[in-house]
């Protein structure tokens, strides 16, 4: 099996901060690796060190089998980044920042004029080209970002939490070309918050949490360790909410949770959906909603870590070096 990125107990430390401890990772080539975590958990610190912006304090790692570290000039050639935040030159217009960025790489002007064309085509930026980057929305810097980490047709590609503010729209928009860009055989490092990301995109995930791997695989293998389905109870009175929580608590043992009047619980045997009927009919409990789903990446998330991805609010530092 091919990897174009492999990375073996990385370590990094700020200070008393630990970042990364022990840290492993693999991307095969031509797939996306979806890398999870709160903020905090290291997941900016590992993309940094694999992106050659940081030198780790243990540990080895290399893309497309050139180490980071003692090879990081014939690495930066193989490679584009996407930072949470745009990057872009907000005075400059599409095409300048573009060209600019292509000039930066080398490219003779004609060429570099050339491909920030084909970029700000193939990105739906064509009609903007011309207008500062000032004046483009959120989305269209966000596109802009990501084109520019494409003018150098990297072979692997890092994206650190890249929708992180963009709308549902913009958000598939961005989706969409990932999956494009795969297909095309790059392979792509995804960090992401958001489990509908990494559920929509990754070939394989791994869970960082508190600066270690806690759970690797592919999306359904995880949803499988963590119990494979989830019983739904919505009542009709929501009144009736604490009764139905007793009933499905009885029934499906640990890890219930209420939302609202939903009230929902991991299970491993289907036949806990009759078993429940009978008991809501037998307490004379309407229903609203009553389902058996395959587990969300979220709940996979929650039942690692005990807290859900977005529940979690460590500090970011946002200088260089940041433990992100």
């Amino acid at each position: 099996m091919t990897y174009a990125i492999q990375a073996e107990g990385l370590e990094k430390r700020f200070g008393e901060t630990v970042a990364l401890d022990g840290v492993d990772l693999a991307a095969r080539a031509g797939t996306v690796l979806g890398v999870l975590g709160p903020n905090g958990a290291g997941k900016t610190t590992a993309v940094r060190i694999l992106a050659t912006l940081l030198r780790p304090d243990g540990g080895r790692a290399t893309v497309c089998g050139h180490d980071v570290v003692r090879e990081a000039h014939q690495v930066r050639q193989l490679i584009g980044l996407t930072g949470q935040y745009a990057s872009v030159d907000e005075m400059l217009t599409g095409t300048e920042n573009l060209v600019m960025i292509g000039r930066l790489l080398d490219l003779p002007r004609r060429e570099a004029k050339a491909r920030a064309a084909e970029l700000l085509e193939r990105f739906e930026l064509w009609d903007a080209r011309d207008r500062a980057t000032k004046t483009y929305s959120g989305g269209m810097r966000r596109r802009l970002d990501l084109a520019a980490s494409l003018v150098g047709r990297p072979s692997v590609l890092f994206l650190d939490e890249p929708t992180t503010g963009l709308d549902p729209h913009a958000r598939g928009g961005l989706w969409e070309t990932v999956r494009d860009l795969v297909s095309e055989g790059v392979t792509v490092l995804l960090t992401t918050q958001y489990l509908e990301e990494a559920d929509q995109l990754a070939d394989d995930l791994v869970v960082i949490d508190r600066g270690k791997v806690i759970a690797d695989g592919t999306p359904d293998e995880l949803k499988t360790q963590v119990g494979g389905q989830v019983l739904q109870v919505r009542p009709v009175d929501a009144r009736d909410r604490e009764t139905v929580a007793g009933l499905v608590s009885m029934v499906a043992g640990n890890g219930m949770q209420i939302e609202g009047d939903l009230v929902t619980a991991p299970v491993s045997d289907p036949a806990v959906l009759p078993t429940i009927v009978r008991h809501l009919d037998d307490a004379g409990v309407l229903v609203a909603e009553l389902s058996l789903r395959r587990s969300s990446l979220d709940e996979v998330f929650l039942s690692l870590t005990g807290h859900r991805a977005e529940d979690s609010h460590a500090p970011e530092l946002v200088a260089e070096g940041s433990p992100a």
